[in-house]
């Protein structure tokens, strides 16, 4: 079974629910960039080679005001990375991409999205 590194939001909006890692881009960063950085800030994992993937704008994902995600992922083992919580994640997890938490924003149809682009590739 595929999984999933998500995390659970210490933050308002959707505090207590699970979401893909991220965070917003830094005036003086890439979108590349800004994936590594909130990778490695909410969940400690570095050192992965990140590919773009999608991105989504629909105008009402985010309450707080217009927000547009530019999505990355890896293929890696999760026995080769050690996974802790940071900066605004309450606990980071694995998760089975078919039994997937309750998720906050539009983040389970990314999920789906992204597992029907690379399911051949499994």
């Amino acid at each position: 079974d595929p999984k999933v590194l998500l995390i659970k939001r210490g933050n308002e909006p959707y505090k207590g629910m699970w979401a893909i890692p991220g965070g917003f881009v830094d005036m003086d960063e890439t979108c590349e960039a800004a994936a590594v950085r909130e990778l490695q800030e909410e969940t400690a994992v570095t050192g992965i080679a990140l590919t773009q993937f999608r991105t989504y704008s629909t105008v009402d994902r985010d309450p707080r005001h217009r927000t547009i995600s530019v999505v990355y992922f890896a293929f890696i083992d999760e026995k080769d990375v050690a996974v802790q919580a940071g900066d605004d994640a309450a606990e980071a997890a694995w998760f089975s991409v078919n039994s997937l938490p309750p998720m906050a924003f539009d983040h389970e149809v990314i999920v789906k999205d992204l597992m029907s682009f690379v399911g051949n590739k499994l």
